[in-house]
Parts: C-alpha cells; structure tokens; sequence
C-alpha cells in the first residue's frame, strides 16, 4: 500500500512490496554470481599460473554469451511468466558456478565462464515482474530499486568474496567462495518458486501471440527492427575476434571465421522467425487500438547503449585509470577509489525511475543523458594534477547521471508493450552489452581521454535522438484469451 500516494517500501504487508523486495534480491545474486571471479581472479591467476592474456580472455567470456541469453530469455519471461524462468536460471546458474568453482584447467574455467554470461540475463526477467506489479505512476521508482539494489550484487561480491576466501584458508578458499555464490544462488531459486507470483491476485499475464520475435505493427518498423538486430551480431563478431590471435589468442583464426559465418547463419534464422511471428500482421494489418511504434523500442535500444554500456566500460578500467593518472596509488587504493563508480548504484538508479514517475518520462531521459554527456567530458580532462578527492567526486557525479538514466530507460520499458515487455527489456538489456563491446574495443586503441570524449559524442547524439520518444499517455491495449480487449492505465 501507500501513503498519501506515496511508495512506502517497508510495507510488507503489501503484496507488491514484498514482490519487489524478493525480486531485487535475486537480481541481486545473479550479479554476486556473475562477477563472482574478478575480486577473486589473483588467486585463480596464482592457482592456474594463468598469462595476462588468458586472464584478459575469461573477463571477455564473461559477457559474450550475455548478449544473446538477454534476447532468448526475453521470449522465454514472456511466454512462460518470470516465476519459473527466474527459479530455472537461478538453478541452472548455481551449476555452473559449481563447475568453474571446481575446475581443474585453463579449458574449464573458460568454458564455465563463458556459460556463465547466461546469468546475467537475469536482469530481463524481473523487469517484467515488476512491471507486473506497480501502476505507471510507481513503476519508474520500483525498477530503478530493482535495477540498482540489483547491480549493487557486483560490489557486494568484491567487497565479501576475498574476506570469505581467506577465511576458508588454503590454496583453495577461492573455490569455496565461488562454490558458496552457487550454493546461495540455488537456494535462493527454490525460495523464489516458493513465494513469487507473476500477476498480482485476480491479473491477467499477457503473453505474446507468437514466439520467436518481437510483435511489430507495420512494414517499415519490421524492416527496423531488423536493421536494429544487427549491431548485436556485429558485437558478437567483435568478440570472436578479440578472442582470436589478434586479441588473447584463446581461438584461432579458423575458429573465428567459423563462429562468423555461424552468426551469419543465426541471423538469418532470426530473420525468418521474427518474419514468421510479423507474417499475419504484414499481411492484413493491425487494428488501431493494438499499435506501438517500434522506434519507442529502438530509442530505450540506444539509450541504454549509452548508459549501461558506458558504465560497464568504465567499471573495468577505471581501477587502472586511476592507477595510471595518479603516482603513488597502490592497487588497492585504486580499485577502493574506482568503487565509488558502483556505489551510485544504490541510489541513483532509483532516482532516475523516480523522477521519470515524477517529471515525466522524455524529460527526465534528456536531462540525464545530458547529465552524463557532461560528466564524460569532465573526466576526459582529469590528470595528475587534479586534486584526488576532486577527481573521484567527479567521477561519482558523473556516474549518478549514468545509473539514474539507466533507471528512466527502464521506467519506459514496461509502458511500451506489456506482453512483449521482457523481449523489450532484453533488447535493451542486450544493447547495453553491445555498448560495452564497443566502448572497450575503442579503449583499446584510443587513450584515456580520448575514451571518455568518445562516451560523450555518442551521448550527445542519443540526446537528440531521445526528444523523439513519445510520452506514453492514456492506455496501452492488450487482447484478453477470450478476444476482448483490456485497456492497461500508462499514465
């Protein structure tokens, strides 16, 4: 319930306070599992006598199947309903922490590490359950609590994982804490069948009429969302190739050119079967009422590229920036002083869905994204002469602008479309790795500052491009099963 219209989070007496708690938390463990390695990683270089660039291989396996598990994931939520589909990557997740806790070579720990991008896929599923459950005027601030406590997992981990590895002592405390990341996580995918609902009592969960794609409701957003799937196979194709002799050399060159005709083959195959679900609706059109313009989807696409994809980046080399910048830092020190980048998650994220709710959602999509354009532009001009407090406050202020936005992304998501919201959500959630991909692979021929005025140019643009999201007003339509039409409030 609320009071005076307002959220009050500590009820949890009230059903959809209690969902929002249970499901920010597994959110929130999928990202303890899937970062699980990067604290503990000095004591698995040391266990495997791993090269700089194995190690370097196995952060890029981390997210390479992350992409394509976003998408798959997305029709699953929305065919079968988040309950099951969170217990089941939940679950499935904990075995393959499991498997790369227990490995016994270099083969091994890639390969769990590459499957386990599939958890971080997690972050779709709960932004269609809680859309399920708060009305548009609280569903901004809910994601945002969702989505930020949720991310704060990563943090959590590399404050907690090391402690925990020298607790359990010897050569092998890493693969206890990594083992108990699983463990949790598995338990946790139980609890969570056990006491989460998709709907709401007496709702109705709207499910796509086809599987395979996303609905479209005209030719030429069919033709644009094909053109939008592209830069995610191309992201793909960048990382075989980072993997390959003239990146970290896990693959060879052959190997490479095998897995980019496999993506060619595999968008072809999604072309025909975002085709087959578009078919009917090409053919004899779609009523009025059950319309949505595409480029709703394709601007949250980019916008999240530009948020999430940016934050991804900059938390994998930040630590190394600040080693970098300022002499006399230890290693340490740099990683405690980059960390502060993670810990707007808390509030931030939240804060954007909130003033989404309360400004509206257009609005406070441009001024947040013009927050970030800035932010990027100012640590573009950090050097060593910048007093270091001053260098991590803007550092902080810079990334409030980028969570807080992530947070207005995902205060839209859920007003698009309800029953095609997890495929929207893994689009954008797949768009944000895509940023990432390219961020990086800019970093890495480019200096710092160059870097960060390259976030900044892209920002810039997607600013512009973000005054032509239409503000969702009114109602969105969605067929009952028995063909009449229900009316959902978006407002």
């Amino acid at each position: 319930m609320t009071d005076n219209g307002k959220l009050n989070i500590l009820n949890f007496k009230d059903p959809k306070i209690k969902t929002l708690h249970v499901t920010w938390f597994a959110f929130f463990l999928t990202f303890v599992v899937w970062f699980s390695h990067a604290p503990l990683m000095v004591f698995i270089k040391e266990a495997f006598n791993l090269t700089t660039p194995q190690v370097k291989a196995l952060l890029i396996l981390n997210v390479a199947l992350t992409i394509p598990a976003r998408i798959a994931i997305g029709m699953l939520v929305d065919k079968f309903g988040p309950r099951i589909i969170y217990s089941g990557l939940l679950v499935i997740s904990s075995f393959i922490c499991l498997g790369f806790a227990t490995a016994d070579s270099y083969e091994q720990l890639a390969l769990f590490r590459f499957l386990l991008g599939f958890v971080g896929a997690g972050f779709v599923i709960g932004i269609r359950l809680v859309g399920e459950w708060f009305p548009a005027k609280h569903v901004g601030v809910a994601e945002g609590i969702y989505g930020g406590w949720g991310n704060f997992g990563s943090a959590a981990g590399a404050m907690s994982l090391p402690t925990i590895a020298l607790l359990f002592g010897g050569d092998d405390g890493w693969r206890y804490a990594l083992g108990l990341t699983g463990v949790i996580a598995g338990i946790y995918g139980l609890f969570f069948y056990s006491v989460a609902r998709n709907t709401p009592k007496g709702s109705t969960y709207f499910k796509p009429k086809k599987s395979g794609g996303l609905e479209v409701t005209s030719r030429g957003d069919f033709y644009f969302y094909l053109l939008m799937n592209v830069p995610m196979y191309i992201a793909l194709g960048v990382l075989s190739w980072k993997l390959s002799p003239s990146g970290v050399a896990l693959l060879t060159t052959q190997t490479m050119y095998i897995m980019w005709i496999a993506l060619i083959i595999l968008f072809a195959f999604q072309t025909n079967a975002i085709y087959q679900v578009n078919k009917e609706n090409l053919q004899q059109g779609v009523p009025d009422l059950e319309k949505y313009k595409f480029k709703q989807v394709a601007i949250l696409d980019v916008a999240y590229f530009v948020t999430f994809g940016s934050e991804l980046a900059v938390v994998s080399m930040l630590p190394l920036y600040f080693l970098d910048t300022f002499e006399g830092l230890s290693a340490v020190q740099a990683g405690l002083l980059a960390s502060g980048f993670a810990f707007m998650n808390l509030v931030a994220r939240p804060t954007g869905g909130w003033f989404s709710d309360k400004f509206g959602r257009r609005k406070s999509l441009m001024i947040l994204i013009g927050g970030l354009t800035i932010g990027y532009s100012v640590l573009a001009n950090i050097n060593s002469e910048w007093w270091i407090p001053l260098a991590v406050i803007s550092t902080m202020c810079c990334s409030f602008f980028v969570q807080a936005g992530e947070g207005a992304v995902f205060a839209i998501v859920p007003l698009v479309k309800r029953r095609m919201t997890g495929q929207i959500a893994g689009m954008a959630g797949a768009y944000g790795n895509v940023g990432a991909v390219t961020y990086l692979t800019v970093l890495s021929f480019v200096d710092y500052s160059t870097f960060f005025y390259v976030i900044s140019a892209s920002a810039a643009i997607i600013f512009f491009v973000c005054w032509f999201i239409d503000e969702p007003k009114g109602h969105m339509a969605e067929v009952m099963p028995d063909g009449s039409v229900h009316l959902i409030d978006v407002e």
